[in-house]
């Protein structure tokens, strides 16, 4: 193209624009440069003439310089002026985020229209326009944008649209306006079996934000009469199941009758296991990993889950398919740095390896993690392995020697130390450590409680129960430090009223701790009262089996001459944790 006086001197001025305009201008001036008006007749050796003459590229020059010079009134209306002479859609909808940059909604709509009217055709014209009314809320005028684009978009492509109306009129602040918005424009779907189970998804999940819940399940029902197997249904009855509506889950499970694609399954076992309901779970994670063995999300869960019940093969089995799958893709690279689901996968197989006190394979699977964020938590690890052949020392240099990477490193290395050293009942060294960390900060209400519980194991109770009374004056709301004075009272049977006080108070900021419970179960049961400690007792059993809580529950029913039950608990206790020493304690006392 032939250069004139004022295309020559906009390559001059271009030569002294920050890299940011430049960029701004070159896709403008491209953009017309390439927009042509005769471009459905052109033949290959046929010239292409462009819209963009002097006066039009010196307008975008000159609008462009506007906006660069906080005259954005100017910029628009010379930008939207040659929108429309170029008829390009890129400069309508540079008019349009010029008006979004300055707040201008009212402008950003009338240039959203302009460009929608020139290309009835183009999705992104009628997105910026939904878009806009819902930020305008201008609710009323939306049905109609939505049915123009709607019948714009291509049959193929319709699904997704209705999906991102969706997304944008959940913005909205009038939610069940949004819902009826949504209904109305996509009326001419709501019959089609192919576009009608999203468009009834859409308006369920806008009707359950709005709390019309039984609207919702109507809504998913008249979908679900169209296809039972849509993916977009049983993301609404997900929705429904988190709703706590009965009808969700029963309409997921029909859609897993069928076969469901293996996110739909994996989001439904993500609701179990939300539920504790981890045996349908597993079952369900069984089949996802038969019908969809590529689906990465699935073999790690699996794995996990497995190493929760204690299936330690088969956990360990489950993790390394994963790694597998996950090493085996096309262009993996480690030395790039350890994907987060392989730094999880890693992390299980080194615990299952620890556990069964191969200690070499712990070590190369912690060795495989490359991941800064990581670092912390696998030097940790590292180091209780080093703890594990006696090398308590060199456990405790490497956990000093890590470098901190954030401000909160070097509380989380104090903390690994100190519980290194209380697992390996060293408790002086752990007084001492926390004994200077509190020194420099007197103030910190966590350190005082770690003291305390450090204080305690090496008898010293008055301090135990002075800093825990300073813990809760400076932090009312402190609900372990309550729950932890109150038991110690109980546990050495002083001054049980207050014990129950304690952690009755503490219950009030935690209610369905199953550990705080517990407490509550041992003041009755040093009070005497053994029916209502079997029943507090049972229930954080229930709720949360451990090894404690079963040590506490099997007392209580050997008093009551249940000696038999008691002896089944406690060996469930040893099953879930054979070193818990408060049951080691229990057992050893009461059966001679």
């Amino acid at each position: 193209m032939f250069l004139g006086p004022v295309q020559l001197f906009c390559i001059d001025y271009y030569g002294l624009m920050t890299s940011t305009k430049r960029i701004t201008l070159t896709t403008l001036l491209l953009a017309a440069a390439l927009h042509s008006a005769g471009a459905a007749t052109a033949t290959a050796d046929a010239v292409n003439n462009s819209t963009l003459n002097s006066a039009l590229f010196y307008q975008l020059l000159v609008g462009e310089l506007s906006a660069q010079n906080d005259d954005p009134g100017l910029a628009y209306s010379l930008i939207l002026d040659a929108a429309r002479k170029s008829n390009s859609e890129r400069l309508y909808e540079r008019t349009v985020e010029l008006a979004l940059s300055t707040r201008n909604g009212e402008s950003a709509l009338q240039a959203a229209h302009a460009w929608s009217r020139a290309f009835p055709k183009s999705a992104e014209a009628n997105r910026y326009v939904i878009q806009i009314l819902v930020g305008l809320n201008k609710l009323g005028e939306l049905p109609d944008a939505i049915q123009r684009g709607l019948s714009a978009t291509p049959s193929k492509e319709r699904t997704a649209a209705i999906a991102t109306v969706s997304r944008y009129l959940s913005r909205a602040s009038d939610k069940p306006m949004a819902a009826s918005v949504m209904e109305q424009g996509t009326a001419a779907e709501l019959g089609n079996p192919v576009t009608g189970p999203a468009a009834w998804s859409a308006i369920g999940a806008l009707r359950l934000l709005a709390g019309n819940n039984t609207g919702a399940v109507e809504a998913a029902r008249r979908g679900n009469a169209l296809n039972v197997k849509s993916d977009d249904l049983a993301a609404l009855a997900l929705a429904l199941m988190d709703a706590k509506l009965p009808e969700g889950e029963e309409m997921i499970r029909k859609t897993l009758a069928g076969k469901p694609s293996a996110e739909i399954r994996m989001a439904y076992i993500r609701r179990l296991l939300d539920a504790q309901r981890n045996g349908e779970a597993y079952s369900q994670l069984l089949l996802l990993t038969q019908q969809s063995p590529e689906f990465l999300d699935g073999w790690i869960v699996r794995g996990s889950l497995e190493m929760q019940d204690k299936k330690t093969a088969a956990a360990e089995a489950s993790l390394k398919h994963y790694v597998g799958l996950v090493t085996a893709k096309a262009g993996y690279d480690e030395s790039a740095g350890t994907d987060r689901g392989l730094v999880q996968a890693y992390l299980l197989l080194s615990q299952i390896a620890e556990q069964e006190k191969r200690l070499d394979d712990a070590r190369t699977y912690l060795d495989r993690i490359n991941s800064s964020q990581d670092i912390l938590r696998v030097q940790t690890l590292r180091a209780n392995l080093l703890a594990k052949q006696g090398k308590i020392e060199d456990a405790r240099i490497l956990l000093r020697d890590t470098p901190e990477l954030q401000p909160s490193d070097a509380r989380a290395k104090l903390n690994a130390e100190v519980q290194l050293l209380r697992d390996y009942k060293l408790f002086a060294q752990a007084y001492a450590l926390l004994n200077q960390a509190l020194q420099n900060d007197p103030n910190d209400a966590d350190l005082a409680y770690d003291q305390a519980m450090v204080a305690e194991k090496l008898g010293k109770t008055a301090e135990m129960e002075q800093l825990l009374r300073q813990v809760i004056a400076a932090k009312p709301d402190y609900h372990h430090a309550y729950n932890a004075l109150g038991y110690g009272l109980a546990d050495r049977g002083e001054k049980l009223p207050e014990a129950r006080q304690l952690i009755t108070k503490a219950l009030s900021f935690a209610p369905n701790d199953p550990f705080i419970i517990d407490s509550l179960g041992w003041v009755e049961f040093r009070s005497g009262n053994l029916d209502e400690a079997l029943r507090l007792l049972q229930g954080a059993y229930k709720t949360k089996p451990d090894a404690e809580i079963a040590a506490h529950l099997g007392e209580v029913l050997w008093a009551m001459g249940r000696k038999a039950e008691a002896q089944s608990i406690w060996n469930e206790g040893v099953g879930l944790n054979p070193d818990n020493e408060t049951l080691i304690e229990t057992v050893k006392r009461l059966v001679k």
